[in-house]
């Protein structure tokens, strides 16, 4: 049993406060308004979930299709509907049953066209360092002779002025009436005042910005943005003032019922994300609060956040690899070394490599920066100042490229966690292997530097420049992982691409249903209320299409022939240019999206891989694409989509592994629903759907056809295929998570794993207060089960007394139970305990 007393009381919400039991991600934007969503509230209420999870409403860059850009956070955006907008929604769901969850930007904001969309970088372009927004962002003021960079020209800012594209007009601000602003095509910036008669080249020279080729910013950008992404600026909320200006309309709505819990995008890029939570947890009286928070491998959520846990990401890589076959590993190893030259054990290596690329690329600036302000503490303390720019530059780089997670959670000026100081160390101890001897003595003082600790003359551990070192190593950190991991290396990494996914394992490529087990008791006691998902609007593909790339791993030699056989029919189509990793990941996507209505729509086939080639950045990139390089790829795809033999083969594939993507994908779901945690369901993943990565996921759903098919399984219409039988399972267990919540989140909820007899079975009860409420039974590998003839004599024990299946209407007697007849119609039985 595991009850609230022995969970961390970070991890709970303030009594009294509402706790989400299943949420439904909805991603809004102008073909999704809070009325559009409205509408949809009878069948959301219908499906059985307890809280609708809106993606960011306060008002973002003009044509944002995400939210994530915001420009104005004291204003609900106009294009979703606005305040009064939001308030009918909530009205509509509270009316229904349901809640809302807000998710929410406090990392940063956007850097928009025209810059006046943000009024306060407006202000702060206009006005500098005498800016009342100036604190806002975080801007290193010493840096480019005190003026903000702003690499937004198409060439250098020479040629650009020769060319007569700088010029003054008269514009009308919003805001600030008619002013004499600086335009360059659409980009329009601010004049400084008493500037504006000055000649053209002088004038620049005096603004509080400098206008520069879009190429300069990844060398010299003195601003710290989102990843490398330079038009989202980063927002200090760690300044108190800042806090409050930037959350005080999203408090008002936790405050007035309006929403009842927020999910918080992006901790890592604070400076101090613990005390961020902490002053969140304080403002909201307690409210349930999740944070979208990268944990790597076996890596805990720091003891000290006050968040009921992640988003689901920890969770997401455990399903899928629970439901892939460790048998696969080899033989997919092999095919890829065939066809890529890359071996099973080198995904290190891919991972090494491309975080060098990134440090020495797109994420130069920020390492610069870094550098520059370890040597200015080394030179002004004679015991460091014989450690050069140089040498600390390597090993700085060294401990960027060799970090294993996301950050190490220091705080200047406060007791470091011994499993922070060891990750540190481990990374040093790593670098130090991939340098000279020489810079031993220099990695020592960085370590102590990064670590806070006492270095150089006797008594400094502290001061202005040391606390901004270990603040910006650890943000770094982050934006180093993520573009060189998730955004490089796993557009690289082609042994089963559907383990390459955002917090993803690919070096685990399987986990046992023990593991699994293990995890999910653990996370009971640790974060109970935490979030669990299968898909989001980030994910590399959605759940489908990750199902059906797992049964590559149950029928790997089956597979390698069908590849062996493409390759074949394709020869002639296939340009020397057509690199094995990218040949790789065609094949396995047509495999992850081909359905019994055929292949992926070309648009979409062309478009994603189009997107994949440019994040390997192996051969083509964003800033520099190779289009001859890029037209021979997608000329082998058309052709693989028009070529009879390939279609064949590939229908031929789809029909003899729908049995095992059944099972996977009914499992997965049905496992993710039910483990401790708060499930979401992605839109439109209720039904069977393979779709890849944003833009692909991010599609509008039509809401209508889908009312319509839970509507006829209502009325006890049997399921007609895969979409139906999914649509009833996510039905069934989130209306008995919601009917039954005291076994799902409730205080004396728990997990308890049943025992069975069969390694492709995974089983669990559900419990209160140490009392089996809930029974689940999943199919694992159903390829592997067809191979042994089915399931024999295998058993599951099911706590004694009398069970229904909710999937199928069965009645259950507990005890000693045949697998066989349990799954006779389906592969995954959901037993409540009758009475």
């Amino acid at each position: 049993m595991t009850d609230a007393r022995q969970t961390p009381s970070r991890r709970l919400p303030a009594p009294g406060r509402p706790v989400p039991v299943s949420t439904y991600r909805v991603q809004l934007g102008a073909d999704l308004t809070f009325d559009d969503v409205a509408q949809r509230v009878p069948y959301l209420a219908s499906l059985g979930v307890t809280h609708v999870y809106l993606s960011p409403v306060l008002t973002a860059a003009p044509g944002s299709t995400h939210g994530y850009d915001v420009v104005a956070h004291d204003e609900v955006a106009p294009v979703l509907g606005g305040l009064d907008g939001l308030r009918r929604l909530a009205s509509a769901a509270h009316d229904a049953g349901l809640g809302l969850v807000l998710d929410v930007v406090p990392n940063h904001m956007a850097v928009p066209t025209p810059v006046w969309h943000n009024a306060a970088l407006w202000s702060v372009l206009e006005d500098g360092p005498a800016s009342p927004y100036a604190s806002w962002f975080d801007v290193d003021w010493s840096a480019g002779e005190g003026a903000v960079l702003m690499p937004v020209l198409g060439d250098r800012v020479g040629a650009v002025v020769a060319r007569g594209e700088l010029v003054l007009t008269e514009e009308d601000v919003p805001g600030h009436g008619t002013r004499t602003v600086l335009r360059y095509h659409d980009h329009v910036f601010p004049v400084r005042a008493g500037t504006e008669h000055l000649p053209l080249v002088e004038l620049l020279e005096r603004q509080h910005y400098r206008l520069a080729y879009w190429r300069v910013a990844d060398e010299e950008l003195n601003y710290r943005r989102f990843f490398d992404v330079g038009t989202l600026v980063a927002v200090r909320v760690e300044d108190p003032e800042v806090f409050d200006a930037t959350h005080r309309l999203v408090l008002d709505l936790l405050a007035d019922g309006t929403v009842d819990g927020l999910r918080i995008d992006h901790p890592d890029g604070l400076a101090d994300p613990a005390g961020y939570l902490a002053r969140l947890r304080e403002a909201t009286d307690g409210a349930w609060v999740v944070v979208e928070k990268i944990l790597e491998g076996d890596e805990a959520l720091p003891a000290d956040w006050d968040t009921a846990g992640t988003t689901g990401y920890d969770a997401l890589w455990r399903i899928q690899q629970t439901f892939v076959d460790p048998g696969g590993a080899a033989p997919l190893g092999a095919l890829m070394h065939r066809i890529t030259g890359d071996a099973s054990d080198d995904y290190a290596h891919v991972v090494e490599r491309a975080k060098r690329e990134v440090v020495d690329g797109p994420l130069y600036a920020e390492v610069y920066r870094l550098t520059t302000l370890a040597a200015s503490i080394c030179a002004d303390d004679l015991r460091l100042r014989d450690h050069t720019w140089r040498a600390l530059h390597e090993c700085l780089v060294e401990l960027l490229v060799a970090f294993d997670r996301y950050r190490a959670y220091v705080v200047p000026g406060e007791q470091t966690h011994p499993d922070a100081a060891a990750a540190l160390e481990d990374a040093a101890t790593l670098a130090r292997s991939r340098m000279s001897v020489e810079r031993a003595a220099t990695m020592d003082v960085v370590v102590d530097l990064l670590l806070g600790r006492e270095v150089g003359s006797a008594g400094r551990t502290r001061g202005e420049r040391r606390d901004e070192l270990v603040v910006r190593f650890q943000q770094t950190c982050g934006a180093v992982t993520a573009k060189g991991v998730e955004d490089t290396a796993y557009y690289r990494w082609t042994q089963l691409v559907g383990l390459c996914e955002v917090g993803g394992e690919p070096a685990r490529f399987a986990l046992t249903p023990s593991d699994l087990s293990a995890w999910a008791a653990r996370q009971q006691v640790a974060s109970p209320l935490a979030m669990t998902t299968l898909s989001t609007h980030d994910t590399k593909r959605g759940e489908d299409t990750r199902n059906r790339l797992g049964v590559l791993s149950e029928l790997p030699h089956e597979w390698a022939r069908l590849v062996g056989d493409v390759r074949a029919l394709t020869a002639t189509a296939r340009s020397a240019r057509v690199d094995g990793r990218i040949e790789q990941w065609l094949w396995q996507t047509l495999a992850g999206t081909w359905t019994a209505a055929g292949p992926i729509g070309e648009d979409r086939l062309v478009e994603y891989l189009t997107k994949s080639m440019r994040e390997a950045k192996t051969h083509t990139w964003w800033t520099a694409p190779d289009e001859g390089y890029e037209a021979a790829v997608l000329d082998l795809a058309r052709t693989a989509l028009s070529h009879e033999g390939v279609v064949a083969l590939f229908a031929d594939w789809e029909q003899r592994t729908r049995g095992a993507v059944r099972a996977a994908a009914l499992g997965t779901k049905l496992v993710q629903l039910t483990l401790p945690g708060v499930p979401d369901v992605y839109q439109g993943t209720e039904v069977d759907d393979p779709t890849l990565v944003d833009p692909d996921n991010r599609r509008h759903v039509d809401h209508e056809p889908l009312a319509a098919r839970l509507e006829r399984l209502d009325e006890g219409a049997g399921p007609r295929d895969l979409s139906d039988e999914k649509l009833l399972v996510t039905s069934r267990a989130l209306r008995l998570r919601r009917d039954l919540p005291d076994a799902f989140v409730g205080p004396d909820a728990g997990y308890v794993p049943l025992a069975h007899s069969s390694g492709h079975a995974v089983t669990y009860a559900r419990t209160v207060a140490d009392e089996a409420r809930v029974v689940v039974v999943a199919t694992r590998l159903a390829a592997s089960v067809d191979r042994l003839g089915g399931w024999a004599d295998h058993t599951v024990a099911v706590p004694d007394g009398a069970w229904r299946d909710v999937l199928t209407g069965r009645d259950v007697a507990g005890g000693v139970v045949h697998v066989a007849p349990l799954l006779e119609r389906l592969p995954v039985a959901l037993l409540v305990r009758e009475g």
